[in-house]
């Protein structure tokens, strides 16, 4: 999430610096965006959505209302009310929801079968809480093992904390003499925290700036994506590991054993060399500004031919973003793709989740930034859509697997493949410029004999970069244009063998 007037700031600049990036849409036939109606008198600021066992919609407000949502009936119905940014909800039975807010993560059910919690809750409130307006909460999400994960925001450096606190402040979690950077002074800020089936809270991953959406992959891989800012040169999607760094400094004072003072005074090599980068990085202005929450395609083809893929919303762009990873020398990476841009899907699509039909139903939020507000539900029409299905680093190059065979012709014309690479900067300024953008050329070109897969040689790879692809007028061997052409690749690492 980023503030108001910084967002349509860089949305102004955008439309006159990019408009083709920012504003293409190509119409999809493979999906229907349909709109849902929300109940009068509602602010429909969307901060989950999720489904319950009877197949209802269950979703939460910024403004503290729990909703259910018939979709037969397409009826409304107030479940709880009174809760403080309720941003997360896990289902444990029709009756019976865990949800984040603010100041703790509740158990809210209906104990006695109206349809109407009567039962509040506190599961775990062991953080820290200051009244920072940024100390928004995220999750709960669970593992194979019933543990839990939740995510805590830093605090804003464009706020200040109160005068009554909860839990000790720890004034090292702040830069010295500015109030620009977000900060931890409290218990933990900053930090992905997991809640074991014995009640205890746990700190398990720091260096998170604003990670405003959390989940798992069928493998059971837990990812988290953050936003762009201070410490964060273009928003990214982490592997979440346990006992790892990301990158934002503030929160590392509340790691066990911390010695070294201020960590915002450690030299910018030293923190670069402590953190884990984004298994996937979104450009900024390209693919994505502020992502969401992911969630893995787990229909089984109900939703098209991405099963097991990464969907993530964004906040900044009628967009909806597809990820596709791989792993390599130990460690994942990957590449990321529009999916659903314009179709009549609107901006703020901050929260995601997978119907028993298939389809997808996005609950959005504008909450004082670029976005908007409501519910809307997006549908595979049955129609296979033309794409990239996934991209995946060879030792000189990429290998393209599309969802069609291809018409050779446009397959094997390199100037249908069109690459650059940059990197972005790891520094405390916000944001950051693409340093070191070339063109690269591609030297070789291979089609399967399917026509499904293409493989690129390149004149160069090199770790550290993002590698952009823009692709020319690529046919399917019925004539149909690609619904995406663009595609971005994070290479963290190289295959084995490969030369700079």
């Amino acid at each position: 999430m980023k503030y108001k007037v910084i967002s349509i700031y860089i949305t102004v600049m955008l439309l006159f610096t990019c408009p083709e990036r920012l504003f293409s849409q190509i119409t999809n036939e493979s999906y229907r965006v349909e709109t849902i109606k929300m109940p009068d008198g509602l602010t429909s600021e969307t901060g989950a959505v999720e489904f319950l066992p009877d197949g209802r919609l269950v979703a939460s407000f910024t403004r503290g209302e729990v909703m259910t949502y018939n979709t037969l009936t397409k009826e409304w119905k107030l479940f709880a009310e009174g809760l403080h940014d309720p941003l997360g909800i896990l289902v444990i039975s029709n009756s019976e929801l865990l949800i984040m807010q603010r100041p703790e993560l509740t158990r809210v059910k209906d104990t006695d079968g109206d349809g109407i919690a009567d039962l509040y809750e506190k599961v775990t409130d062991d953080f820290g809480l200051s009244g920072n307006y940024h100390e928004f909460n995220y999750g709960p999400v669970k593992d194979k093992d019933d543990n839990l994960f939740i995510a805590l925001n830093s605090s804003s450096g464009g706020g200040n904390i109160r005068s009554e606190v909860r839990g000790q402040i720890n004034p090292l979690g702040r830069e010295s003499g500015s109030k620009g950077q977000m900060f931890s002074n409290l218990p933990y800020r900053g930090w992905m925290m997991k809640l074991g089936k014995d009640g205890k809270l746990q700190p398990f991953a720091s260096g998170f700036r604003s990670p405003n959406g959390i989940g798992f992959d069928l493998e059971g891989n837990l990812f988290a994506t953050d936003n762009q800012g201070d410490w964060i040169g273009t928003s990214p999607l982490h592997h979440v590991q346990e006992g790892r760094f990301y990158g934002h400094p503030g929160s590392l004072v509340w790691q066990k054993g911390w010695n070294r003072g201020n960590p915002f005074l450690l030299p910018i090599p030293v923190l670069d060399s402590m953190r884990t980068r984004g298994a996937v990085l979104f450009p900024h202005g390209i693919i994505a500004n502020s992502p969401t929450q992911p969630v893995c395609d787990n229909t089984s083809g109900k939703f098209g031919p991405f099963s097991g893929q990464l969907i993530i919303g964004e906040m900044n762009k009628e967009r909806i973003v597809r990820v596709m990873l791989e792993r390599v020398g130990g460690e994942l990476q990957g590449a990321c793709i529009p999916f659903i841009d314009g179709n009549g899907l609107r901006k703020g699509n901050n929260r995601l989740a997978f119907a028993p039909d298939g389809s997808l139903w996005i609950g959005q939020n504008a909450h004082g930034w670029l976005g908007d507000m409501g519910i809307q539900r997006i549908v595979f029409t049955g129609k296979q859509p033309a794409d990239i299905y996934s991209m995946n680093l060879t030792e000189k190059g990429f290998d393209l697997i599309f969802t069609e065979p291809l018409d050779v012709s446009t397959a094997i014309n390199p100037e249908n493949f069109k690459f650059r690479h940059y990197y972005y900067k790891y520094q405390s300024k916000y944001g950051s410029d693409q340093f070191d953008i070339q063109n690269v050329p591609v030297t070789g070109i291979k089609i399967s004999n399917d026509r499904k897969k293409v493989s690129l040689t390149l004149a160069s790879l090199k770790p550290g970069y993002v590698y952009e692809l823009n692709l020319g007028d690529i046919k399917t061997s019925t004539g149909n244009s690609l619904n995406n052409k663009l595609i971005c690749y994070t290479l963290n690492k190289l295959k084995s063998s490969s030369v700079n």
